[in-house]
């Protein structure tokens, strides 16, 4: 593994060794919905609210979102978010598609999970769908520096893909074995393997930013992954689990789902110190990470993550969550004039603060990336060093119908090597979002 992985962890170690050493005495309290998960049957069983997309948690304190309600034998749980946007960046840049300053784009996807008791265990089906295959335009959404995927035959850069119609379609059962310890079976036609953080529109520190991170691809890209399987086993603290599942990422075709054979395999080892903390580590070993572009040759490519993902709730109306995560990719390439084998790395913090109907939020990012990602193919064996820094601010309306409107706005600043400077008229490029946010207003137990 290269200095970068390594780095990355040992600092996870050491905030693990911290972590479990503060707590080791300490009884870790229960949420009112883990302590319903575990009851006798008949009484009512509700979701855990340490349980983010795939099989990856969350702290026990994440407050919960959206309607939460018993179904003719089933805990029934709703979810979504709806953002149509404007996003501004002055100048003419260097991008895909054009040199268009401004676009309109709707963002948006939905939820809808059911568990209910089978067999002596707990068996669960889950949906996520997104329209975004038609409300977002012209390969993505303009974002300075946001790379990935394909689109028109050409890999995207300075855009933030859309996502599939298909974001999840699978299922989970888990059962005790012994004492506190269950064991878990998570999978289907689309879903997330155990690799990287919960996707960032599933974390609170994430959920009123419109704006997708651009350290997506070295920290939890594989949230949209179409065909997988998770085996873990866990208790109240710790869970261990391994995936394997198709590594390639979704083609430019939105509608479809992109199944392939199993070719990537990860793990990852999660621990919850406390119910304000959840720690994990994981990596994979990923066959493909684009599909049909770019490099002349894809080799597999091994990714290393690691995370902290902290939530204080102040009483009912007002929480701050935050996450922390760093991710490294160890990948060899062959682009047109030479070989990249490289480790490259992204490093990101995100943090809103809500407090009663107004909400604060930002980010700052840190990534090494290849020149030719960007499509500075003069260098294309070059990783050059670029930075990101955004804050924004969501006023909404009273819920009405477990649904809240919110208007905001959010400013950032993409801070470019002197390498890139003349594509993007400088060493930096400012950027500015005006929406509109209909959200599925907080589930109060």
């Amino acid at each position: 593994m290269s200095q970068s992985g390594l780095r990355a962890v040992r600092a996870w170690c050491v905030l693990l060794t911290w972590s479990g050493t503060a707590t080791a005495q300490q009884d870790v309290p229960q949420s009112p919905t883990e302590i319903h998960e575990h009851v006798a049957v008949g009484a009512p069983l509700l979701t855990p609210t340490r349980d983010a997309s795939g099989s990856g948690w969350l702290p026990p304190a994440t407050p919960m979102f959206g309607l939460h309600e018993p179904w003719r034998g089933w805990d029934l749980r709703l979810d979504g978010v709806v953002v149509g946007q404007l996003v501004v960046e002055p100048g003419e840049r260097h991008r895909t598609g054009g040199a268009s300053a401004r676009q309109v784009v709707g963002l948006n996807w939905g939820m809808a999970m059911a568990r209910r008791r089978l067999a002596g265990g707990r068996f669960g089906v889950r949906t996520m769908l997104s329209a975004e295959p038609w409300t977002v335009s012209r390969c993505g959404t303009i974002g300075f520096l946001n790379t990935g995927e394909v689109c028109n035959g050409d890999s995207v850069h300075d855009r933030q893909p859309p996502h599939d119609l298909v974001m999840e379609l699978a299922a989970d059962y888990e059962r005790r074995v012994r004492g506190q310890w269950r064991w878990q079976v998570y999978g289907g036609l689309a879903g997330e393997p155990a690799l990287g953080p919960p996707g960032y529109p599933h974390r609170t520190s994430a959920r009123m930013n419109p704006i997708g991170p651009l350290t997506h691809h070295w920290l939890d890209s594989t949230h949209v992954t179409f065909g997988l399987v998770t085996a873990g086993l866990h208790n109240q603290r710790w869970k261990m689990e391994a995936s394997a599942f198709n590594g390639r990422a979704p083609d430019e075709s939105r509608a479809d789902v992109d199944l392939g054979r199993f070719d990537s395999v990860a793990a990852r080892l999660s621990f919850l110190p406390t119910t304000r903390l959840a720690l994990q580590l994981s990596a994979g070993r990923l066959r493909d990470a684009l599909t049909d572009f770019p490099a002349q040759s894809q080799e597999p490519f091994t990714r290393v993550t690691a995370s902290a993902i902290y939530h204080r709730p102040a009483g009912s109306e007002r929480v701050w969550a935050t996450t922390v995560a760093v991710g490294a990719n160890d990948a060899r390439e062959e682009v047109a004039g030479g070989v990249l084998d490289a480790t490259t790395f992204g490093a990101l913090v995100e943090s809103s603060l809500k407090r009663a109907r107004s909400t604060i939020f930002g980010r700052a990012e840190l990534g090494g990336m290849p020149a030719h990602h960007l499509h500075a193919h003069e260098n294309p064996t070059l990783v050059v060093p670029i930075g990101k820094v955004q804050v924004g601010y969501v006023r909404q309306m009273s819920p009405w119908r477990s649904v809240a409107l919110g208007v905001g706005g959010t400013v950032a600043l993409s801070v470019l090597p002197l390498a890139l400077s003349p594509r993007y008229g400088g060493r930096t490029a400012p950027s500015f979002a005006l929406f509109l946010n209909l959200s599925a207003a907080e589930h109060k137990m």
